[in-house]
């Protein structure tokens, strides 16, 4: 059981504080309900651009970094398609240095010429080396188009093509930042050994003077049902052929999240699940398979990916593939068996909340869903779980029809 305290600044800032008596160090994490699905479809990447803007320095504040490293401290962030998240770890004795700088840069973000033209060059050169310079770099900005045909969730963090960052004019991220970048949307949590008090007062002293906006209701189109299988064949310099079956899932909230988390666990261990028993271990048709769930807030994807062995080919792996989840699909897994794998999967979650920053984004995730204290009621929707659940579930989600399948071919010499 993780112990908050919660309460709310009059310019809507949602504040948890989580007391840890048993460390001398203070985690700040504030997370912006902004992400690559609150972005124009013309100009995408842009809450990726603002992941590095907001380490460009404020407006009194010109190195973000250079006081926090003073403070003994250290600080990042990351952008997915849903949230925005920044944290800083730092001796608790020096936590106002966090607060200030945090504060300041959500007040007085410094939006200069050089500033922005520094982060687009960061952010096109991180484009050009993580996604197009590399081995299946490019395989999601493939696959999420194939796999969403409505929802923004059709292009990655980075965005759909450089030219959207590198066409920005000022204007253009000046008014991206009043929309989302305010106290409205966002959820501060503080963690390590302090008073609740004391809390208060800082968080208000810093935070409080920051002029309130209205949260922007998001409205964004719905994917519908696919009903059609998917597919797409491109050809890349790669050292072997590659599959992404990507199927439709539910929300994050959804019963369905915790089936398919479960489920993916179970046939996707890359020593003991199925598809690597099956696949690679016996038949030896892949020299790497896994499944993982996209844990998106809106409706995300259960994904099977791997490499195929030299002398294998694609198509043998898609006449094997679908036979073995048919053959899954019919039966039951055993109670044992499924109390083992719950109990793993628990396990491993109690063992990530031993930190104090998981913690601290966890704690701000869930609130920004709706309610942090559902970060305590995760482990007993595992444990509610039934086999016959997961039987019915994998019958519903292993339908062909509601698939996309990206497989890349390497090219011949």
């Amino acid at each position: 059981m993780i112990h908050f305290e919660r309460f709310t600044l009059d310019n809507g800032l949602r504040v948890l504080f989580h007391k840890e008596p048993a460390t001398p160090m203070a985690v700040v994490n504030l997370v912006y309900d902004v992400g690559a699905r609150d972005e124009n479809p013309a100009q995408t990447g842009f809450a990726h651009l603002f992941e590095h803007l907001m380490f460009g320095g404020s407006v009194h504040i010109p190195d973000f970094d250079a006081p926090l490293q003073a403070a003994g401290g250290q600080s990042n962030a990351f952008t997915s398609n849903d949230i925005t998240n920044y944290y800083d770890v730092l001796p608790a004795h020096n936590l106002d240095t966090a607060l200030w700088l945090e504060s300041d840069r959500m007040l007085s973000l410094a939006f200069t010429p050089k500033s922005l033209e520094v982060q687009r060059q960061v952010v096109i050169e991180e484009f050009k080396q993580r996604y197009l310079n590399q081995p299946y770099g490019d395989a999601w900005l493939q696959l999420r188009p194939l796999a969403y045909q409505k929802h923004p969730y059709r292009w990655a963090t980075i965005g759909k093509n450089i030219k959207h960052i590198a066409d920005a004019t000022m204007d253009d991220v000046r008014a991206f930042f009043q929309k989302h970048y305010h106290p409205g949307n966002a959820v501060l949590c503080i963690v390590g050994n302090f008073e609740l008090a004391d809390i208060q007062q800082k968080v208000q002293h810093y935070f409080g003077d920051i002029p309130a906006q209205t949260k922007i209701a998001r409205q964004l189109p719905q994917e519908p049902t696919q009903k059609r299988f998917r597919q797409k064949v491109i050809s890349r310099k790669v050292p072997a052929d590659s599959f992404y079956y990507a199927f439709q899932m539910g929300k994050r909230l959804d019963n369905d999240y915790y089936l398919a988390d479960l489920l993916s666990d179970h046939i996707g261990n890359e020593k003991t699940g199925l598809l690597f028993t099956e696949l690679q271990r016996k038949k030896r048709l892949v020299s790497e398979i896994t499944a993982y769930i996209t844990g998106s807030i809106d409706n995300g994807l259960f994904v099977i990916t791997g490499k195929i062995n030299p002398n294998r080919t694609l198509m043998e792996l898609d006449d094997a593939l679908w036979p073995l989840l048919e053959k899954y699909k019919a039966k039951k897994m055993s109670k044992p068996a499924l109390q083992q794998l719950i109990l793993k999967l628990q396990t491993a979650k109690a063992f990530q909340d031993q930190g104090l920053l998981s913690r601290a984004m966890n704690l701000s995730f869930f609130e920004l869903l709706g309610d942090a204290a559902l970060i305590n009621q995760e482990s007993a929707r595992f444990s509610s779980i039934q086999t016959a659940d997961l039987q019915i579930y994998a019958q519903q989600l292993f339908d062909k029809d509601r698939c996309a399948l990206l497989q890349i071919q390497a090219q011949l010499p």
